[in-house]
């Protein structure tokens, strides 16, 4: 087994320029990790995740609260009996040893037979397809060949926790996908409980069981990637999983003849039945209406089934990127808005195009506490 749960933990610093004032990196973290998890602790740079990671690891106090692993009070033990393998985003191989040196280094403490520890070794080596690498030095390998070294090494002595701190942020774009796919294989095969963060939201998505988004050193939300963003229970998740983001207005929810609308770049927009009861409580007052690019529609088809909700705009970027192409735009009171069209959609910049809305997609959040009202 190998659980962990996390409870009413803190991690707190004096401020640099005044001793007196307390900065809290890390507040009353509360979260239970079921054994053989996938859990992807995400945010922006400065929300915590790395924090947490190094106090469940011993490499950071914990100022307040009880971590636990399979039951068992961690808040004294030595990072090296909490039976757990961390890889750090800068792989941290030892320049001096070889590779094959880098990966015996993790069974030192067991002293086991040389025969054995070349058993292991060969077996991890063979899987990560570095065996012709073990007489090389870590600045003789490509970025990528480090990261399945320092994999390789944490691996190697199968412990049940593996803790991963951004250990692709390094590789480029078409690498970092190839090891994103490794490691699933990994977890599949060895099936370790794995605790990774990262700030790439999709990489959040295609890798976790569970998703934890952090915001200045507080949980925000946790899920499945499908809850996480399908239902996201605050602006800042909203916003934060997603490419590109959910689109915002400002706007004001108003009632006419029995129904409840909204405006959205100045075409008012009627919720559906089953959204006016959470709605209703916010009749007259300023909120953030969301929408996801996929959400908007440019296509006769649509424009036609959702002819009460169509909004003329003008494109002011195209962005293509293959079987997809996001035409951006903007609107005095909206933040960041782009509709997700076919590579078959000639518009581009400069042009004036008729989008439709599906109004059981809209998401409405209070401007005051910016928590979902419909999500």
């Amino acid at each position: 087994m190998a659980s962990v749960t996390f409870k009413n933990m803190y991690r707190k610093y004096k401020h640099w320029k005044n001793p007196g004032e307390e900065l809290i990196a890390v507040s009353d973290f509360n979260l239970d990790i079921q054994d053989g998890e996938v859990i992807v602790l995400v945010g922006p740079s400065g929300c915590g995740k790395s924090t947490t990671l190094y106090m469940l690891a011993g490499l950071e106090k914990i100022d307040e609260g009880e971590l636990y692993i399979d039951g068992k009070l961690m808040n004294n033990v030595e990072p090296k009996d909490r039976g757990l393998a961390l890889v750090f985003q800068n792989y941290a191989l030892f320049p001096h040893m070889t590779v094959y040196e880098n990966i015996a280094f993790g069974l030192k403490p067991d002293e086991l037979p040389e025969a054995e520890i070349k058993e292991k070794i060969d077996e991890i080596a063979k899987y990560f397809d570095i065996t012709h690498l073990y007489d090389r030095k870590p600045r003789q390998l490509s970025a990528g060949q480090q990261q399945r070294v320092a994999l390789a090494r944490a691996m190697i002595k199968e412990h049940k926790i593996i803790l991963l701190d951004e250990p692709l942020a390094n590789l480029d774009t078409k690498l970092r996908l190839y090891m994103r796919i490794e490691l699933m294989k990994m977890h599949k095969k060895f099936k370790s409980t794995y605790i990774y963060v990262t700030h790439h939201q999709a990489e959040a998505m295609a890798i976790a069981d569970r998703i934890v988004v952090m915001k200045d050193g507080v949980i925000q939300q946790v899920g499945t990637p499908e809850e996480i963003y399908k239902h996201p229970q605050c602006l800042f998740v909203a916003a934060f999983m997603g490419y590109p983001q959910m689109n915002f207005w400002d706007t004001k929810i108003t009632e006419q003849d029995g129904g409840i609308f909204i405006e959205l770049s100045g075409t008012k927009i009627k919720l559906p039945e089953d959204k006016t009861a959470q709605a209703a409580a916010y009749i007259n007052k300023e909120v953030f209406a969301g929408i996801r690019p996929e959400d908007l529609y440019e296509d006769d088809a649509s424009i036609k089934r959702f002819k009460d909700s169509v909004m003329q705009i003008e494109v002011e970027v195209r962005e293509y990127i293959g079987d997809t192409v996001y035409l951006h735009f903007s609107d005095p009171f909206s933040y960041g808005l782009a509709v997700r069209v076919s590579p078959d959609c000639p518009a581009k910049s400069g042009d004036k195009i008729k989008i439709a809305v599906n109004p059981d997609k809209i998401y409405l959040f209070a401007r005051d506490t910016e928590l979902a009202i419909i999500n």
